[in-house]
Parts: structure tokens; sequence; C-alpha cells
């Protein structure tokens, strides 16, 4: 990839999320991203994901754990993984969150204050970090490994989380 692009509306940080985790688990579907009419190709992406992971739910309340289970098991099956929505409830939970990003694999989180609300993408996890790709500010940022064991974000615009979409596989 060669940026983070910001998500196009208010309602589509699910989508850029799937788009952009989707480019990282299979680089030809990401292939758009790398030319000149990325920003565009991204932007219509965006849209074409919202329709097809929302066909009942209202794309004005925003997609749905199972809809991002649908949309990165699209692109991971080929490789023997499907993606599946779990609660942040469990402390062994984050530990997966944590093997799975070091096994290469993104993962989705979901995250809100009182609500659900907001989705942002976890790309990789180092000592004590892990970077996370912010799809309202189209950037990536970082936050404390110890933080997100806790189920609570400082750097995302919401502190909680509610839960992940993570990879399931007997190599991951």
């Amino acid at each position: 990839m060669t940026g983070w692009f910001p998500q196009r509306d208010g309602v589509t940080c699910g989508p850029s999320v799937a788009v952009t985790a989707g480019a990282l688990i299979d680089a030809g579907y990401g292939a758009p991203l790398r030319s000149s009419r990325a920003r565009q190709w991204f932007d219509a992406e965006q849209v074409r994901v919202h329709r097809t992971v929302n066909v009942v739910w209202p794309r004005a309340l925003g997609t749905t754990p199972a809809g991002m289970a649908r949309a990165l098991t699209a692109h991971s099956a080929a490789r023997g993984v499907r993606y599946r929505w779990r609660p942040a409830w469990s402390p062994h939970r984050r530990s997966e969150v944590c093997a799975a990003l070091a096994a290469g694999w993104p993962v989705p989180m979901l995250i809100g204050a009182v609500v659900p609300r907001h989705w942002v993408l976890l790309t990789e996890v180092g000592d004590a970090v892990v970077h996370c790709y912010e799809p309202s500010a189209g950037a990536q940022v970082t936050e404390r490994v110890a933080d997100l064991r806790r189920g609570r974000v400082t750097g995302l615009g919401f502190p909680r989380v509610f839960g992940f979409v993570l990879p399931t596989a007997r190599d991951v």
C-alpha cells in the first residue's frame, strides 16, 4: 500500500477497514492502491463493500461484526483462514489478537464509548505497541499493548474495546 486513506463519509469506517484489511491479506486485491488512481479506487470500493456486507442491515448504521467477518473471509478463505467476531470480554481474547498480528493477519477492532460505533484496524504488533489504521483520520497510530489488554484505548477517539474480528485456522 502507498498510504492510509480516510473513510469517505461518516458511516464508512467499517468498509474502509475491510478494504484496507483485504489489501493487506490479498496483494492482488490491493494492487489498485499502488496506482495513480488509488484514492478513487479506495472510495469506490468502500461503497461496493458497504453495499455487499450490509444486505439487510441499514448502511446508515455502519457495518455489523458479521458483515466485517464476511468481508475479510472473502480474501482469506483461499489461504484456509476464516474471520469470526469475538467479543473483547476475555483477557485471553487479547492474547489471540497479538498472536494473529504476530502471524501477519490484520485484526479489525470495534470500539466505542457506551455503544460500539467505530471500526479500526490493528495491523502489526511490536514489543509494547500495536499499530492501528484509524480510518476517520486516514492515518496509522499506535496504541500500547498494555492498554489493549485492559480493553481501553486512548488515541482512537473512543476509549472502550467491544470486540475483534479474528482469523481462525489451525495455523493461526
